[in-house]
């Protein structure tokens, strides 16, 4: 006699709304506070289970960054909410996609402060100080809509991190299976709640007037210029203008574009040439301080500032044209009102070529033997691949400038500049695109910081290459220290034996201490079908010609009297 079926939970809830996203691989650590989630997904979907919470949200990060969707991290109750917060803020800086389901304790005990196993005090506050929206399912019957208004906000541009606290019994609850059915039934359950906003006609007419005159335009795109290529494109081709971009911005246009000058705006060709533009139009940037050298950097004053983010408009630089929209739409309604023929002047393109040439030779001269590394990549890596990189000297260098990026979606790296979740977003690519090499570049201090997920590496076996740049220590804050300090402090560190620790991990190895080595062993680690860690050994290549620091002002030294 066959036993009847179970009726589905909310374990059956959350497959149904994944599946509903497109969304086959969940990332997190199972708890006796997330249980049927954690086996539900595992039975019908993809259940990865990395060492850390912040792991779970980093890889969710980076798979919907990587696949264009969104991607979904399972944490637990309290401390494992808590540990997952970091990388929330990081989700949150990116205005990226993810939705963070957590657990919580019994709902006949929530609030009530008796110590509950795995209970924190205002674990909701917690989650909206670092979400883009956050909230509690109070009962079976409206957890669909929660969860579906949770993926609904994180979706909605601009996009950022949903956290869902479950009570573990409200799990348990039976759903109803028409609700099931309905996710399952197709698209119209998760949707943006409302039309992207418009810019006024006439703010449209004036800057599209501007544009037309502009006789030496640029164009600087960041992170919200994403789904703009074929607009941008067009834009470029019509009005003659160069392209800055932030680090979020690249691959907007091809970085082999020869419009490209790319992440370099604030180096003296950068700065240059923005001094010598008569008009800038921005997309999708916010101008952060690390890519402004604290706000040091002169834009035009005829700036036009397109951006989803009413607030940011103006905010950090100067505006005469705000168009609040989302870009795609914007960029679009400007195109329609300009001229076949713009005016920029005829010799605006050669000098464009000299400062996107100029900018990346002297970048290449002063990183001396870590050229080689960068060559050796992007020979080694289809034009498709993922290209993940940690906050680390060689990221921060080349890694963010040099490195060609062709596709936004190939460009992983935190945003937040967060140390440590350069692995956990390659892993979190690398399973979102198993038909394309990840490439992962991190600081010996970096991988460190989330050492267990070379576990997560091993058990999943993506097809990563993990490029551990070890320097023995944190080597920016070193060079910063030795630059302006007389002494150091917290930055040298005791370094593991990465091919010991490769061996333990059952992890392929390679060891790069030369320039010439860079080339063969980059190309067998990448054309391998599953994971391998490549030590630089940065003592034994050499260094680099200008020791980088990072563009961050410091207090005059005083001397005592």
């Amino acid at each position: 006699m066959n036993q009847p079926s179970a009726p589905p939970d909310g374990g059956d809830l959350l497959v149904a709304l994944l599946r509903h996203l497109g969304t086959d691989t969940v990332f997190g650590i199972v708890s006796v506070h997330n249980l049927p989630l954690v086996a539900a997904v595992d039975r019908e979907l993809r259940f990865v289970p990395v060492r850390h919470e912040a792991t779970a949200v980093s890889a969710a990060d980076a798979y919907g960054c990587a696949r264009g969707g969104i991607g979904c991290a399972l944490t637990s109750t309290g401390t494992g909410a808590g540990n997952a917060a970091g990388s929330l803020v990081e989700a949150l800086s990116a205005g990226a996609p993810v939705l963070h389901i957590t657990g919580q304790i019994d709902s006949a005990h929530l609030g009530r402060g008796r110590g509950f196993i795995h209970e924190t005090k205002d674990q909701l506050g917690m989650l909206r100080a670092v979400s883009s929206y956050a909230a509690t399912v109070p009962d079976a019957a409206r957890a669909a809509g929660v969860l579906c208004e949770a993926a609904t906000a994180a979706l909605t541009a601009p996009a950022g991190p949903a956290s869902v606290e479950w009570p573990i019994d409200l799990q348990y609850a039976a759903q109803d299976p028409a609700v099931l059915d309905a996710l399952t039934a197709g698209p119209g359950t998760v949707r943006p709640p409302h039309p992207a906003p418009a810019p006024d006609d006439g703010e449209l007419d004036a800057a599209a007037r501007l544009l037309a005159r502009a006789r030496r335009p640029l164009v600087w795109a960041g992170g919200g210029a994403a789904a703009c290529r074929t607009e941008l494109t067009a834009l470029l081709e019509r009005t003659g203008a160069g392209l800055l971009t932030s680090n979020s911005g690249r691959g907007v246009v091809p970085e082999d574009d020869p419009r490209v000058i790319g992440n370099f705006a604030t180096t003296p060709a950068g700065r240059a040439l923005l001094a010598d533009a008569d008009v800038l139009l921005s997309v999708g940037t916010h101008f952060r301080s690390n890519e402004t050298a604290d706000y040091s950097l002169e834009l035009p004053a005829a700036h036009i500032q397109i951006d989803l983010d009413a607030d940011a408009l103006g905010r950090s630089y100067p505006a005469r044209h705000r168009l609040h929209g989302h870009a795609p739409h914007v960029l679009a309604a400007l195109l329609g009102r300009l001229p076949e023929q713009t005016a920029a002047e005829e010799n605006w393109a050669a000098r464009l070529h000299a400062v996107r040439t100029e900018v990346r030779d002297r970048l290449r001269v002063s990183i001396g033997p870590q050229a080689a590394l960068c060559d050796a990549l992007r020979a080694a890596l289809p034009r498709e691949a993922v290209i993940a990189r940690d906050v680390t000297i060689a990221s921060s260098s080349w890694g963010n400038r040099l490195l060609e990026i062709f596709d936004p979606r190939d460009n992983v790296f935190p945003r937040g500049g967060g140390i440590g979740q350069g692995l956990g977003m390659g892993i979190g690519a690398a399973l979102a695109r198993p038909q394309a090499p990840t490439v992962v570049m991190a600081g010996d201090g970096g991988l460190t910081v989330h050492l267990g997920e070379l576990l997560t590496l091993a058990q999943t076996r993506p097809r990563l290459t993990l490029v551990v740049l070890n320097d023995g220590g944190y080597g920016v804050l070193r060079n910063m220290q030795d630059r302006y300090f007389d002494r150091r402090s917290g930055v040298d560190l005791a370094t593991p034996d990465f091919a010991l620790l490769a061996r333990a991990c059952g992890l392929p190895y390679a060891r790069i201490a030369a320039e010439e080595e860079a080339g063969p062993v980059l190309a067998d680690a990448v054309a391998a079908d599953g994971p391998t860690l490549v030590e630089v050994d940065l003592g034994a290549l050499g260094p680099m010609k200008t020791p980088f620091t990072p563009p961050v002002k410091l207090p005059a030294p005083t001397t005592a009297p």
